[in-house]
């Protein structure tokens, strides 16, 4: 009888331990809420005065989310656009998968700035907001560039 006792909270004790194995604790696989964060992001100095690009890549370490919005101090308004068969396209929203990214490129995904307020210089800093549907609101900022730079050439 003691056998099976001892047996029987080895069981669960095991099995306690494998479903907090599988709880939430914050990692990539487990997160319930998306965890984002920007890196290299940039501008290129404009060769416009009444728009520009910008570029980054928005890394989540957690639950899938979706850039619904973004808005600058440096622009009227900031769009989302992808560039299919050489022609921009405005997107709406941008999915961003679970322990994932989503890149915005030259050639690819990108936020243009339309109806400067300013002309940024190279070294400046542009402030952007992001508003994601489960995240919120993240804050960054975008290095302003040579209008010919490209960070796979760096």
């Amino acid at each position: 009888m003691r056998r099976r006792a001892a047996l029987a909270g080895a069981i669960a004790l095991t099995s306690v331990a494998l479903l907090a194995g599988c709880s939430d604790s914050g990692s990539e696989q487990g997160a319930s809420e998306p965890q984002l964060s920007v890196r290299d992001g940039y501008m290129p100095k404009p060769a416009l005065k009444d728009m520009a690009g910008g570029f980054m890549t928005i890394v989540n370490k957690g639950a899938a989310d979706k850039l619904i919005g973004m808005s600058s101090p440096l622009a009227d308004e900031v769009m989302g656009h992808r560039t299919v068969d050489q022609k921009m396209q405005h997107v709406a929203s941008f999915a961003i998968p679970a322990g994932g990214e989503l890149d915005f490129e030259r050639g690819g995904n990108h936020l243009m700035f339309m109806e400067l307020t300013s002309m940024p210089k190279v070294g400046d800093k542009v402030e952007v907001e992001l508003r994601f549907e489960k995240a919120g609101t993240v804050k960054t900022e975008l290095e302003v560039k040579d209008a010919t730079y490209n960070p796979k050439n760096s």
